[in-house]
């Protein structure tokens, strides 16, 4: 079965491999306080800050999750209002659950097809945080980088915080843009799911030290110092951190896999305008996702394909929320590889 589902979604086919190796070197019961932990984890941020162009002075730290990220800045940075944009269901999932913690976020939806205007979004308080979807996986929409700095630049008192979890390893990400990354590896890392990775700049770790919120296992002031002997207040997912350093010792540059997911994102648009029966959900250009493709068409028609594919050993992603039944999504991430596309084209060319 080739997965094209956008998450959990194909892995490297070096994983298996890469199991096998841990098992052989006792990575699996190493002690998470041992040096051996200590050294991969080192290595592990060392190589991220390198494949993905992150400062060096940004603090990366290990999660379970992209989800638990979301869990943690409301916890630990925001102390008031927060601020959430989004169009599609996991970005307001993330104000949902900031809400639940602090009960003055505040939504600011757009729509689908809508370009943020960041002349429009300066915020007038002292501080705060401006939470973004930068990939929102349900509806195959993205933020740009051009957008973000913007954001940031207009209002250089707030934090910014990105879900990139749809992105992070596909596209190439301004760092710099913005205050607070947070992703999971089972999209564009190519790994099993139960890691999540969270980039802090040095702004954020000054409001985290001043805020100084201490009453959580995951509390972001014990995450940092912890993470200044390379190490996590709690015991973390090893293998997973270990798969990660390995696929990450063979990854390109994320100049060079950028341009890959550019130009299969490219035949995906120029594909789908050709068909007559199925298209691209996504009808502005300039805010379509690069990684996750979303395909419509009417209810019948999308549950034929889905079936059919499932007996071609072709798994396409669901739709989500309100567009479930006429939409279906495709993966565009590193792992998946060109004859697998060429097959999964092949067999849409007859709608």
């Amino acid at each position: 079965m080739i997965s094209f589902y956008p998450g959990p979604s194909r892995v490297y086919d070096e994983i298996p491999k890469y199991v096998k190796d841990a098992f052989a070197l006792g990575i699996m019961s190493i002690n998470h306080r041992s040096d051996d932990f200590v050294k991969m984890s080192e290595q592990t941020i060392k190589l991220l800050k390198q494949k993905l162009n992150i400062p060096k002075n940004y603090t990366v730290f290990f999660t379970s999750s992209a989800t638990e990220c979301w869990e943690i800045i409301a916890q630990s940075i925001v102390t008031d209002k927060s601020y959430h944009l989004y169009n599609g269901s996991f970005g307001q999932k993330w104000f949902d659950y900031t809400k639940r913690i602090r009960p003055f976020a505040e939504p600011l939806p757009f729509n689908v097809n809508e370009k943020l205007d960041a002349k429009k979004l300066i915020f007038d308080l002292k501080e705060g945080i401006i939470c973004i979807t930068q990939n929102e996986t349900s509806n195959g929409t993205q933020v740009t980088n051009a957008t973000i700095r913007a954001i940031k630049k207009n209002n250089p008192s707030y934090l910014v915080a990105i879900d990139a979890t749809s992105s992070m390893a596909g596209i190439d990400l301004d760092f710099k843009a913005a205050d607070i990354w947070l992703a999971s590896v089972q999209k564009c890392f190519g790994l099993p799911a139960g890691l999540g990775i969270m980039v802090c700049s040095p702004q954020t770790i000054e409001r985290v030290k001043t805020v100084n919120e201490k009453n959580h296992y995951n509390s972001l002031p014990f995450m940092i110092e912890m993470m200044d002997k390379w190490q996590t207040p709690f015991t973390p997912n090893v293998l997973g951190i270990y798969l990660l350093m390995r696929v990450l010792e063979n990854m390109d540059s994320i100049k060079t896999t950028h341009d890959i997911t550019l130009n299969r994102y490219t035949n995906w648009v120029n594909f789908l305008k050709q068909r007559k029966t199925i298209q691209h959900f996504v009808t502005e250009e300039g805010v379509q996702s690069h990684t996750v493709i979303p395909v419509t068409a009417d209810e019948n028609t999308v549950s034929a394909i889905k079936k059919s594919a499932k007996k071609e050993g072709i798994l396409l992603g669901e739709g989500y929320g309100t567009f479930k039944p006429v939409t279906f999504r495709i993966a565009n991430f590193p792992a998946l590889k060109d004859k697998e596309i060429k097959t999964l084209m092949k067999f849409l060319e007859k709608y």
